[in-house]
């Protein structure tokens, strides 16, 4: 059976944890005390195609903004709170469940939500290739599958919860004795590529995770369920961050909505364009956190 017992709370752990070697954590450029404004970005996708995205979208902000805006990759959420809690990072992008964590452990505050299709929502999914046989949740018992990330709400919790609801097993410690095998791919694209290429049976991911597949991929795979709506990713700052600073740099961020400027949209993630965030959309987010234990 596998190995996931217990890693909800390993999950909380690593959040806490202040390591003395931060910068191993970190796939990026030097950073330096000089710089004006320090962007984490999480792996959602491939870290290489990301780090030439953000090039992109930090000398365009630095251009708008006319701060130095410099920006690096993470290696998962934990260690893009960590940076923020360092002082490592001013601003990341993250989904809805860090930022809940963030806020509980570091005092982390709003900034923008993604929207996607006209709303500032999406859901989780389990996806199967088409050719497997399996049509239901109850099918994947005894299967494997892939999770994005340990505190992702799309990519772990909210499908994780599906077989909850659906009275496969009653927490998520159960599920080694539902699931052969399941682990923590470390993003969406890495979940959905070994569900497409045959490394496991399902991935848990985000709803529009298929997207990162390529063409023949997307065609071959299927969603079997989806979860309740989830509030978007996020953009938030650290707690103590210059007033002014931040101004600044969600000036910018909101236009990015213009027509002029949605091009640069597609280097940061590819959202339909940025809202100010409304906190209490979040609340669902919250109250689901605290069923699992992992916020108070």
């Amino acid at each position: 059976m596998g190995t996931r017992r217990n890693l909800f709370k390993g999950a909380v752990a690593a959040l806490l944890l202040i390591t003395s070697s931060f910068s191993g954590m970190l796939v990026a450029a030097e950073q330096s005390q000089a710089e004006d404004l320090k962007l984490a970005f999480i792996p959602q996708e491939n870290p290489d195609k990301l780090l030439g995205d953000i090039e992109v979208i930090t000398k365009w902000l630095s251009d708008r903004t006319g701060l130095e805006v410099k920006g690096f990759v993470t290696i998962d959420h934990a260690a893009a709170v960590e940076a923020l809690r360092n002082g490592d990072a001013d601003i990341s992008f993250m989904g809805a469940l860090p930022f809940v964590l963030a806020e509980k452990e570091i005092g982390a505050k709003p900034l923008l939500s993604e929207v996607y299709k006209g709303a500032p929502s999406y859901t989780g999914r389990i996806f199967v290739r088409k050719d497997s046989g399996i049509t239901s949740l109850e099918g994947l018992k005894g299967k494997t599958i892939a999770f994005a990330d340990p505190i992702s709400e799309s990519g772990y919790m909210y499908p994780l919860n599906l077989f909850i609801e659906a009275g496969l097993f009653d927490k998520p410690g159960k599920a080694d004795n539902f699931f052969d095998r399941s682990f923590f791919a470390g993003g969406y694209q890495q979940s959905m590529q070994a569900m497409a290429t045959g490394l496991v049976d399902a991935a848990g991911s985000s709803q529009y995770a298929d997207l990162l597949l390529t063409p023949e991929q997307q065609s071959e795979v299927i969603s079997i369920a989806k979860s309740e709506p989830i509030p978007s990713h996020m953009v938030i700052a650290r707690q103590g961050l210059d007033s002014a600073v931040e101004a600044k740099f969600v000036d910018a961020m909101l236009a990015l909505n213009k027509p002029e400027n949605k091009q640069y949209l597609a280097y940061i993630y590819g959202p339909e364009g940025y809202v100010k965030s409304d906190t209490a959309n979040y609340d669902g987010v919250r109250a689901l956190a605290r069923r699992y234990g992992l916020i108070k």
